[in-house]
């Protein structure tokens, strides 16, 4: 089942409202609020049990949009970029410095283009980028279908926009760009191999 319109109109209203949503993605169900809301970005960490010490993610709508939340992008970054998104590689840069504290506690932020209709419309509709976590308990594995996260965070989600599963199967694969060479944090569902080969085509044309 493909999400209807209506289920993304009343998500990106719940958004704009400060609410928190679940969402199919080119990986697993995201768990979802606008990144500037604090008041937000706090209820996130609440439905998951997540530490306030770990940062949450961030879905933008284009590459552009990373110079909303950071800072100093190298250009691997854009490179990487330009390479896989959108897709299933999250990207961990330096975080600007105005982005709150409480989405990012350290001096870095992950953002990552996703490759699906609904999270890019429910960007697009509110006008900034969304907490694009898993959703699911801390510790616990993704889920990818919308009856799972249900059953797991049903009473702490305020809406789930419903599809037959995700398209992809895994969680993204983080690779940390802060520094001159690409460090891969979690290996997901983008192989290890194809971004040591996206690098050494980058340090080819340089």
């Amino acid at each position: 089942m493909t999400p209807s319109l209506d289920q993304v109109a009343h998500g990106i209203q719940l958004l704009k409202h400060g609410r928190v949503i679940a969402f199919p993605t080119d990986t697993v169900y995201g768990l979802g609020a606008d990144a500037f809301n604090c008041e937000a970005i706090d209820k996130v960490y609440q439905a998951k049990q997540r530490s306030r010490m770990l940062p949450l993610p961030l879905l933008l709508k284009d590459a552009f949009q990373m110079s909303v939340v950071a800072r100093d992008i190298p250009e691997i970054a854009w490179f990487l970029a330009d390479f896989f998104w959108p897709g299933g590689i999250t990207l961990v840069l330096p975080r600007s410095t105005w982005l709150s504290s409480s989405l990012a506690p350290d001096d870095t932020v992950a953002v990552r283009v996703p490759n699906h209709d609904t999270p890019l419309a429910l960007i697009q509709g509110l006008g900034n980028p969304i907490v694009g976590t898993s959703a699911n308990i801390s510790g616990k594995p993704g889920l990818v279908a919308a009856d799972d996260v249900r059953r797991q965070m049903g009473d702490v989600v305020d809406f789930i926009i419903e599809e037959n599963g995700c398209s992809g199967s895994m969680a993204s694969t983080v690779v940390d760009v802060t520094g001159d060479i690409p460090v891969i944090l979690r290996q997901g569902i983008i192989p290890s191999c194809e971004v040591k080969e996206a690098y050494a085509k980058y340090r080819q044309r340089r």
